[in-house]
């Protein structure tokens, strides 16, 4: 028995354990307590060893870098930007189609800090990069993380090719790391769909359920239409198996974890089994899960056009595309953790003239509906990080 399950892929572990964790908050809810240790073993895992893989990677890779490489990291961003930007727009359409009506009655929750305006999320973006390296790592600062490892690797790249080689080395030993990490995966994920299920079940989602839907919908949307359009402009071929791998491998994961962040080293294993080259991998992949934000330009939009609708504020064709662009600007200040765009919704309903005090209760609103939301959200800012990176490298390689 346990030979065969040993031979089953990572992906079909991760199912039984869904199914299995589903199965157990159903019928044994009262032993789910004790399976929490696990899914919180599993995501502390990742999140520790994320910081000093990204370090390593990138500092390794640019200095091993060849120069040709750097041609395919720019039709990379530019699908990070247009990504996010379609995906707000695609927000915007779903948000007129079925506007949604919120309940501004909720106690504002005095411990969230969200940012005064899209000029301070500048301006503490521009300040992460300078952070002291060692207090970058120790607070998963990734913009800080990257910005020491480009630095420090671009020096290395005239180092004697011993110091690459041991660059090199290190590398290689962060990655088993990571293997064994992930090998664990379905333990983590039997434990936290075990716990989800049982404390929150479906109860709390259903005053909102039109809302879900109109989040949900968007999010898929641009994970089944909008993404495999730009992939298949960039491949000149069918998207989807592709985008289907990369949902299934990658997006599963990260729905469990909420994190970008934690999802970077499930996403390095998917590339280099994908055959991707790993000097673009390293870099575009790490740095996909600091900025590359299209599920968070999802949610931004349509919780802030939720509250406009409930509010009966008037909202003219320039202003929503300066909510769009607005959207995609905030959600590159994203945070990579579970959460992390719902603090940014302010920004966004500042256009508008909502008080901060309204606008805290629909991030209040945002936290009761966060199982399911920021579960896809992360699944599809993840997964679209090696979806592009994966499609540029595939054409680049027909081009050669």
């Amino acid at each position: 028995m346990f030979s065969f399950i040993f031979r089953l892929s990572l992906v079909t572990k991760i199912l039984i354990a869904i199914i299995l964790g589903f199965c157990v908050a159903l019928f044994f809810p009262q032993i789910t307590p004790y399976l929490s240790l696990l899914g919180e073993l599993f995501i502390k895992a990742l999140k520790s060893v994320a910081p000093i893989l990204v370090f390593v990677l990138v500092m390794s890779s640019i200095a091993n870098f060849k120069v040709g490489h750097t041609a395919n990291l720019k039709p990379i961003l530019l699908l990070y930007g247009i990504g996010m930007l379609l995906a707000a727009l695609s927000a915007i359409v779903a948000s007129q189609f079925f506007p949604s009506t919120l309940y501004l009655n909720i106690n504002t929750q005095t411990a969230l800090q969200p940012a005064g305006s899209l000029a301070e999320i500048l301006k503490n973006l521009l300040l992460s990069f300078i952070a002291n390296p060692i207090q970058a790592l120790a607070d998963a600062n990734f913009i800080g993380i990257l910005a020491w490892a480009v630095g420090l690797g671009m020096a290395l790249r005239h180092s004697c090719e011993t110091t690459k080689q041991v660059l090199t080395d290190v590398s290689n030993a962060v990655n088993q790391i990571i293997k064994v990490v992930i090998n664990f995966a379905p333990i983590g994920i039997f434990g936290l769909v075990a716990v989800t299920f049982a404390d929150t079940g479906l109860a709390t989602l259903r005053n909102y359920a039109q809302l879900i839907a109109v989040l949900l919908g968007t999010m898929f949307f641009v994970a089944l239409v909008i993404n495999p359009i730009l992939v298949a402009i960039v491949i000149r071929s069918n998207p989807y198996p592709l985008v289907l791998k990369c949902l299934r491998e990658s997006g599963i994961t990260a729905f469990f974890t909420r994190s970008s962040a934690a999802n970077i080293p499930v996403n390095l294993d998917l590339a280099k089994r994908l055959g991707v080259n790993e000097a673009i991998a390293s870099v575009s992949i790490p740095l996909g899960a600091t900025i590359n934000m299209a599920g968070a330009a999802v949610t931004i939009t349509v919780l802030t056009l939720a509250a406009v609708h409930t509010l009966n504020i008037h909202v003219d064709f320039v202003t929503m595309i300066i909510l769009s662009v607005v959207a995609t600007v905030s959600a590159c200040g994203a945070s990579g953790v579970a959460g992390g765009s719902l603090l940014l919704i302010p920004v966004a309903c500042g256009l508008f003239g909502i008080p901060s005090e309204i606008a805290m209760q629909v991030v209040a609103i945002g936290m009761v509906i966060s199982v399911l939301q920021d579960s896809t959200e992360t699944a599809l800012n993840s997964s679209t990080d090696v979806i592009f990176t994966a499609a540029v490298d595939m054409a680049s390689r027909k081009n050669e």
